[in-house]
């Protein structure tokens, strides 16, 4: 069964690319850049802090033994 964990649309309106990102845990939020670079930075960037902590709850890291 696959069940969707992010929706992510990227748009250009004018001179501005918007990426409008959804998740149940971030819920909608919108970015905005003069380039479809920087947004895509800005993406990747709320995500992969998004799902770090997702894997973390999931699996927490056992401290090291000294």
């Amino acid at each position: 069964m696959e069940e969707s964990i992010c929706s992510i649309e990227f748009v250009r309106d004018a001179d501005v690319f918007i990426a409008r990102v959804q998740s149940e845990l971030g819920g909608l939020r919108e970015f905005r850049a003069g380039s479809l670079e920087e947004v895509l930075e800005q993406v990747i960037l709320e995500l992969q802090d998004e799902f770090e902590n997702i894997v973390e709850s999931y699996y927490p890291t056992e401290p090291e033994e000294e």
